[in-house]
């Protein structure tokens, strides 16, 4: 895959930018002679009438289906399908946050193959393109608009699971700031912070290219500059579109060069806890850079540059020190917490023995993590009082060893 990723054609999107662009798109899609378009979304996003300006201009050629929940999982595709099949739509139009935008390209892929999600998993399972996909994003993170993959969730096994095929890129993509005022603060800086781990371990893995670099560097710059800004004032409509920018240049890079460990720990504290997707990441990212901080001390240097412009004179180890200092620092200035509360001891070994799983077979990760290793660095985000106990257990048992005689 890391050669294919090199060589292959990805289509990108056609990207309408700024205030008022996804009621562009929605003028847009309404001349291109759709039958009848399934607009998928959730609850929420269909509440405060964000998807109102992209679905105005198509007139009563749509159905809308806003039961996308977090993570997507199997069941709210399952519905999606049977509602894109009977109302026989030819499009789609995703609009929301990565899990809406990453069920809309698994009901189009299905719709169009006859096949169940669970048996797209993986790359390139299905014969057949999907209908046309348009894309919304209300939040800056996932670069779904822009990406070949779609993760899914299956709730009877507690796993998510990645379908990945170059046909799934969305046709068309609007980054309306104006969607994205009215985002919480911790949606805005767990979102930020998932846009932040992508273009990190884009640029840190072994199949990145000089494009992805661009692309990675350039996300990195930008949301040094912006997350702030976007967390202190959400109604900041330049921080947000550029945050909007962000979030798609990093999904560019990922989308050729990949992502590595932190995201094969998220995507299990996801499945088993629904911890959100970028949260998770935001707390694993320092400690899974730590871990690799030997094999990549140059790369986190150039990093370092790339988020805080200046001190190219410094030594590389003490610029790769300086950029790992500087995550621990957005992350409290954002509030991302530290440790992760539902997190539980006695999952860890599986938890860790599943992400190392989806690493050693997905990933072209910098240092190959032991179970051992992933152990490690679940524990170090267990809650205070779980590692407090953790430690009292191995004090007892080191006690109650018998000693040996001499």
């Amino acid at each position: 895959m890391g050669l294919l990723t090199r060589v292959l054609p990805i289509p990108q999107p056609t990207l309408l930018v700024g205030p008022g662009a996804s009621a562009r798109l929605g003028q847009t899609v309404a001349r291109f002679g759709h039958r009848r378009i399934l607009v998928v979304t959730d609850r929420m996003v269909a509440k405060l009438g964000l998807m109102e300006p992209a679905t105005e201009p198509l007139a009563n050629k749509f159905v809308v289906y806003d039961e996308v929940t977090a993570d997507a999982p199997v069941p709210v595709i399952e519905k999606g399908i049977e509602i894109f099949r009977d109302a026989k739509c030819d499009a789609l139009v995703a609009i929301g946050g990565g899990s809406v935008m990453d069920a809309a390209k698994v009901i189009g892929l299905a719709a169009a193959n006859g096949k169940h999600p669970r048996d797209l998993v993986g790359y390139f399972r299905g014969r057949h393109a999907p209908a046309p996909i348009y894309a919304v994003p209300t939040t800056a993170g996932t670069g779904s608009e822009v990406t070949v993959a779609a993760v899914i969730s299956d709730p009877r096994q507690e796993a998510k699971f990645v379908i990945a095929d170059t046909r799934i890129v969305p046709k068309m993509a609007a980054l309306d700031p104006l969607l994205m005022t009215g985002l919480p603060r911790d949606v805005t800086a767990a979102t930020g912070m998932d846009a932040l781990t992508h273009a990190i371990e884009a640029y840190i893995g072994y199949w990145s290219t000089a494009f992805t670099d661009r692309m990675a560097l350039s996300a990195v710059g930008m949301i040094y500059a912006n997350l702030p800004l976007a967390y202190d004032n959400g109604a900041d409509l330049n921080a947000r579109e550029n945050m909007a920018l962000a979030s798609t240049y990093a999904g560019l890079a990922f989308t050729r060069a990949n992502v590595g460990n932190v995201h094969a720990i998220a995507h299990q504290l996801g499945a088993k806890y629904h911890t959100p997707h970028g949260l998770a990441n935001a707390i694993m990212l320092p400690h899974v850079l730590r871990f690799s901080r030997a094999e990549i001390t140059a790369k986190l240097a150039v990093l370092a540059q790339a988020a805080q412009p200046g001190g190219v004179d410094e030594p590389e180890p003490e610029r790769a020190q300086e950029f790992l200092a500087s995550i621990d620092a957005l992350s409290r200035k954002i509030a991302i917490p530290r440790r992760l509360d539902a997190l539980r001891e006695e999952d860890i070994p599986q938890l860790a023995r599943a992400a190392r799983r989806e690493a050693d077979l997905n990933y072209p990760v910098p240092r190959v993590m032991s179970q051992e290793d992933c152990e490690a660095l679940l524990r170090a985000v267990l809650p205070e009082r779980a590692q407090s106990e953790v430690r009292t257990r191995k004090t007892a048992a080191g006690r109650s060893r018998p000693r040996r005689k001499r």
